[in-house]
């Protein structure tokens, strides 16, 4: 059976990761994705490492989708764009609001001319409001949403530093979002025949992502318990052979306290007055763990100790690098990496999709391409000649090259 989105036409104006991560979930899920990329490049063609001159980074978010480049600020270019989002289901972007509506490819400008499509805005704080026009990247929305202060109050004088978080929430989650609010708009354009405009908020998504959010805004006094089901205090524990793991809950937290008890078969600490509320707890949190390390340094077989967390209701997991998980057998097992084309005679490792269908059948892993690569074959489908296309690469409307810092072709 065909890939679930097979069929659907994406036109793709972003760049970095918000927008290019939705764009790619819809390629992987079977769209065809045709990226514009502005004379300057895709910024995300700068990070590091670099296979020859094809950033693996670039690569995550944008293989399977093809690329032309257009300088809008020639008549021409903004026909070419024009015509694509005519025949597009869904168009994607993630400017700051009112940029493309300064060359008439707006949701406004659009509508007038394909009132099918579904048009995707991501921004920072939305399209509308106050707060509008301010530049957004992942680690000033997690600033600005809490997430920064929750990650700096959690570790607290662990940190040699006060710091941000490793990984790029916000552009992530804010991606998947727009997905979602993609296959919710085709769903109601199957019962009305109308596309809309979806307006898709970093700081909004940030803040519904955020499992801690409604506690946090309560104002209300917990008592010393951690918040929510405690998964951000889940204690890490070394091993004799020097692996860690976690236990996927807090021994402060009041029900996975009794959890930890019956996993250690030691009733007696249940009446420990030490441990009596969540508050001791977290004030004997040393002694406490101290009974626990003991208990896990029992076992010298991984599966018994798992068998018997399980059987109190909890998990355990192994740290492992990025690079060990891409080699463990489930990941071998479940497709969980693919090889991708590095576009220098070899292949580089990506993740691979999450998801296994039954009946559909998801497409390969697809080409990165250089910026305007399939110019020429996007332009003949929209009728051009060959000697049109030379022209509008030559007088620089259209544009290619093949890295960040290469020249133009």
């Amino acid at each position: 059976m065909a890939a679930p989105l097979k069929g659907l036409r994406v036109v793709d104006f972003t760049r970095v990761l918000a927008g290019p991560h939705c764009s790619k979930t819809l390629r992987d899920l079977g769209a065809d994705v045709t990226k514009i990329e502005p004379p300057a490049g895709d910024v995300g063609r700068s990070g590091v490492p670099l296979v020859g001159p094809m950033s693996l980074y670039y690569v995550q978010q944008n293989a399977g989708k093809r690329n032309i480049s257009l300088d809008l600020n020639w008549p021409e270019a903004r026909k070419i764009a024009v015509d694509l989002c005519r025949d597009a289901d869904v168009i994607v972007e993630n400017f700051r609001p009112g940029t493309l509506a300064r060359y008439g490819l707006g949701y406004s400008d659009v509508v007038k001319f394909n009132t099918k499509a579904i048009y995707v805005s991501m921004s920072g704080y939305g399209q509308t409001g106050v707060w509008r026009n301010r530049p957004a990247f992942a680690p000033t929305i997690q600033a600005e949403t809490g997430l920064t202060e929750i990650l700096i109050e959690h570790y607290g004088e662990a940190l040699s530093e006060v710091r941000n978080d490793a990984c790029s929430h916000a552009d992530v989650y804010t991606g998947l979002q727009g997905v979602i609010a993609v296959l919710a708009a085709l769903e109601d354009r199957h019962k009305t025949g109308l596309g809309q405009h979806v307006d898709v908020s970093m700081a909004a998504t940030m803040l519904s992502v955020n499992e801690r959010a409604g506690a946090l805004m309560s104002g209300l006094d917990v008592d010393g318990e951690p918040y929510a089901l405690s998964a951000t205090e889940s204690p890490i524990f070394d091993l004799p052979d020097g692996r860690r793991l976690t236990i996927a809950s807090s021994p402060i937290f009041s029900p996975s306290f009794v959890s930890y008890c019956a996993m250690m078969r030691r009733t007696d600490l249940l009446s420990d007055p030490r441990y009596a509320t969540a508050t001791l707890r977290r004030a004997n949190i040393d002694s406490l763990m101290l009974e626990v390390r003991a208990w896990i340094l029992t076992f010298s077989d991984l599966d018994e100790l798992q068998a018997q967390v399980s059987e109190a209701g909890l998990a355990i997991g192994v740290l492992r690098t990025t690079q060990e998980l891409a080699e463990s057998e489930w990941a071998a097992e479940w497709g969980a990496v693919v090889d991708v084309d590095d576009r220098n005679g070899g292949t580089v490792r990506m993740p691979g999709p999450p998801w296994k269908f039954g009946r559909s059948t998801l497409p390969a892993a697809g080409l990165p391409y250089f910026q305007g690569e399939s110019n020429a074959e996007v332009l003949a489908e929209q009728g051009l000649s060959p000697a049109a296309i030379n022209d509008l690469h030559h007088r620089g409307v259209i544009r290619s090259r093949r890295s960040a810092a290469g020249s133009f072709d």
